[in-house]
């Protein structure tokens, strides 16, 4: 079984993260975490029915990894790339209680299991090699956090509620077929688009907004 777990902003800094999200929706999103394993820190969100909101960058004052980073971090020029394009809300995770059974022959498409943090893994996450986006997002990260749940009391809750969420994509048979494959719950609705763009429609205390 999988399923959405969560939706992530990459941005090229913190700050530039919360203030695209508090653009779009009037919502201040407070800090997460320190991923000294991965170099990297986060704000989070918490959007309903154990789904949350991940804007996630690389910690300036974190020694580099011995490994790529994941979500594409490591590759700044494309982060920038994609953030100047509009393209912020750029990828999401899945979660599995059975991370071995998803990947039977699927590592070419989302990469190896990583076992998390490096020294005594909580949880396994996978990466590509290269460190890359699965299918440049068109498809999830897949995370097994081996049988605990994440505790969302950790996660601020703003009232914010995921009603919605979408993906544009210029192969959109071959995403929503994988998908389908898959039978991940509440995947976002691909449709055909020129370039790969999610949207999220959340509400807020403020109306319904969009991330984007």
């Amino acid at each position: 079984m999988l399923t959405l777990d969560h939706l992530t902003v990459i941005a090229p800094t913190l700050s530039e993260g919360v203030e695209h999200v508090r653009a779009c929706l009037d919502l201040d999103v407070p800090f997460g975490q320190r991923h000294a394993y991965m170099g990297t820190y986060n704000h989070l969100l918490q959007l309903g029915d154990q789904i949350y909101l991940e804007i996630v960058t690389v910690d300036p004052d974190a020694e580099r990894p011995d490994r790529t980073r994941w979500f594409g971090l490591d590759d700044r020029l494309r982060v920038k790339r994609d953030w100047d394009a509009g393209r912020r809300l750029r990828g999401w995770v899945a979660r599995t209680d059975d991370i071995d059974r998803v990947l039977e022959g699927r590592e070419a498409i989302f990469g190896r299991k990583v076992g998390l943090p490096i020294e005594a893994p909580a949880f396994h996450f996978t990466i590509p090699d290269d460190g890359s986006l699965p299918m440049d997002g068109g498809v999830p990260s897949i995370i097994d956090r081996r049988g605990k749940p994440r505790a969302m009391d950790a996660i601020a809750d703003r009232d914010a509620r995921l009603k919605g969420f979408t993906l544009e994509h210029p192969e959109a048979a071959l995403i929503a077929a994988l998908l389908q494959d898959l039978a991940i719950d509440r995947a976002p609705v691909v449709t055909q688009g020129a370039g790969l763009r999610y949207r999220a429609q959340i509400e807020t205390p403020g109306g319904l907004k969009e991330l984007a």
